[in-house]
C-alpha cells in the first residue's frame, strides 16, 4: 500500500512536469515583482479609460471576467476557472474547470452560471490512482458549432503525459472523439488549436531545439492522423505542417473576424516576445510585421468589430499581466492626408535663375501606442481572452 502511494505521487510530479511545461514556460515569463493584485471589479479601468466594443472574458487567479460598457463583472468564484472561449453565435462559451489533479470542459452561459459538464475527467475517487483522471485544456468550437476541439492527454506514454489534440461533438461523449495530432515527449504537448472555416485547425506545437530549449511552432492539419501500427499512438509527422519556423518561436495564434489575418507571438528565443501579425490565405502565411517588440505579450485577441487587437503585458517592467489594447490604426493606418503644395517664393520678375520655393514640411504618420487598460488586475496569461460583439 505504501510503495502505491508513493508511486502515485511520483507519477502527478511526472505528470505536471510534462503536462504543464508550457504552462510553467509561459506563466514564469516575468519576474515576480511584489505588486498587490487587485480584482479587476475593484481595480481598474477608472472611469476615463477606453471603452472597448462588444463584451471581453478573461480569467484571474481561478475566476471568469467580462468587461462590457467599460466596467468589469466577476462571473463565477475563484475556483479554477479559466480559459473561455465562446461559441460562434455568442450564445454560450466554454471554459476549463482546473482541479490539483484533473482539469474538466464546461459548457456556461454568458453571466458563468454552469449549463453542461462536456468532459469529465475526474476518475477514479481515488486521488492516488493517477491514471484514470485527464487534463483538458483550450476548448474551442469549430465554426458548425457542434464541434469541440482541445488539448487533452491522450495517448499517455508510461510516465510521460503529454497534450495532443482532440476532436469529439460537444454535445456527445469523449469515446466518440478523434485524435489529431502526435504530441512531441517531454515538451507539454500540443496546445491552442484554432478550428479553420475551410476545415482543419491551426495550433501551437512545441519541441525542444538543438540545445534544448522549448520552443513553439504554428502547425496546420487538415486531417484526423492515421494510427501507427494499429496503436491508438499517431505517426510523427502526419498530423500536418509547420506555417512558422522552431527559430522564430512562435505561439497563440489569434485569426482575424474576417479570417485573413493572424496576430501570434514570437520571441525568437529571446526573453522578449514581439506581437506580430500577417495575411493568411488558409494555408500560409503570409509576411509578418512586428507590431510590438522589447516588451511580454501574450493572448492576442482581435476585436469582432475589427476595431484592435487585445493582449495582456505586464504594465511595469516585471509586474503582472494587464489587459492593453492596440488600436488597428497602429497596424492599419488611414491614408495619409495630401502632401502641401510648396510655398511660392515672393517678389519677382527675376533675371537669371529664380530662387527656389520654400519646401512644404514631411507629412508625418501620428504614431499610435496601445493603451494600457487596467493597471492592478494581474491577469492569467495562459488563459486565452474571448471576446464577443
Amino acid at each position: 500500500m505504501i510503495a502505491k502511494f508513493f508511486l502515485g505521487l511520483g507519477l502527478c510530479a511526472l505528470m505536471l512536469v510534462s503536462s504543464f511545461a508550457t504552462y510553467t514556460y509561459l506563466g514564469g515569463r516575468h519576474s515576480k515583482v511584489d505588486v498587490v493584485v487587485q480584482k479587476p471589479t475593484v481595480a481598474s479601468p477608472r472611469p476615463n479609460a477606453v471603452t472597448l466594443p462588444g463584451t471581453l472574458y478573461l480569467s484571474q487567479n481561478g475566476a471568469l471576467y467580462s468587461l462590457s460598457f467599460g466596467r468589469f463583472h466577476q462571473l463565477t468564484i475563484e475556483d479554477g476557472w479559466t480559459q473561455p472561449s465562446l461559441y460562434p453565435n455568442g450564445s454560450y462559451m466554454l471554459a476549463v474547470h482546473r482541479t490539483y489533479n484533473y482539469s474538466d470542459v464546461y459548457i456556461l452561459n454568458r453571466f458563468g452560471q454552469r449549463i453542461q459538464l462536456v468532459v469529465n475527467n475526474a476518475g477514479s475517487a481515488n486521488d492516488s490512482d493517477t491514471g484514470s483522471k485527464h487534463w483538458s485544456f483550450y476548448p474551442r468550437l469549430a465554426p458548425d458549432g457542434e464541434t469541440m476541439w482541445m488539448s487533452y492527454d491522450e495517448p499517455k506514454v508510461g510516465y510521460d503525459v503529454p497534450l495532443s489534440i482532440w476532436e469529439m461533438p460537444v454535445n456527445g461523449r469523449l469515446s466518440q472523439g478523434r485524435l489529431w495530432t502526435n504530441s512531441i515527449d517531454y515538451t507539454g504537448g500540443d496546445i491552442q488549436p484554432i478550428p479553420l472555416t475551410t476545415g482543419g485547425i491551426m495550433y501551437t506545437k512545441y519541441s525542444r531545439d538543438d540545445t534544448g530549449n522549448l520552443v513553439g511552432q504554428l502547425w496546420l492539419s487538415m486531417r484526423p492522423s492515421p494510427p501507427a501500427n494499429g496503436l491508438t499512438l499517431t505517426t510523427y509527422g502526419a498530423e500536418g505542417r509547420a506555417v512558422t519556423s522552431a527559430t522564430d518561436d512562435c505561439s497563440s495564434p489569434s485569426l482575424s473576424p474576417d479570417g485573413h489575418a493572424i496576430a501570434m507571438i514570437c520571441t525568437y528565443e529571446r526573453q522578449d516576445d514581439r506581437l506580430e501579425i500577417a495575411s493568411w490565405d488558409g494555408s500560409n502565411i503570409g509576411t509578418r510585421r512586428a507590431l510590438i517588440i522589447n516588451q511580454l505579450v501574450a493572448q492576442p485577441t482581435w476585436a469582432p468589430d475589427g476595431s484592435g487587437i487585445a493582449f495582456l503585458a505586464p504594465g511595469v517592467a516585471g509586474g503582472q499581466f494587464q489587459l492593453w489594447f492596440l488600436p488597428k490604426n497602429a497596424y492599419n493606418p488611414p491614408a495619409p492626408s495630401p502632401t502641401p503644395v510648396p510655398t511660392p517664393t515672393p517678389g519677382g520678375p527675376y533675371n537669371g535663375l529664380a530662387p527656389s520655393p520654400t519646401p512644404a514640411p514631411a507629412v508625418v504618420a501620428p504614431v499610435i501606442k496601445p493603451i494600457q487598460i487596467t493597471t492592478n488586475a494581474g491577469f492569467d496569461a495562459t488563459s486565452p481572452l474571448a471576446w464577443a460583439a
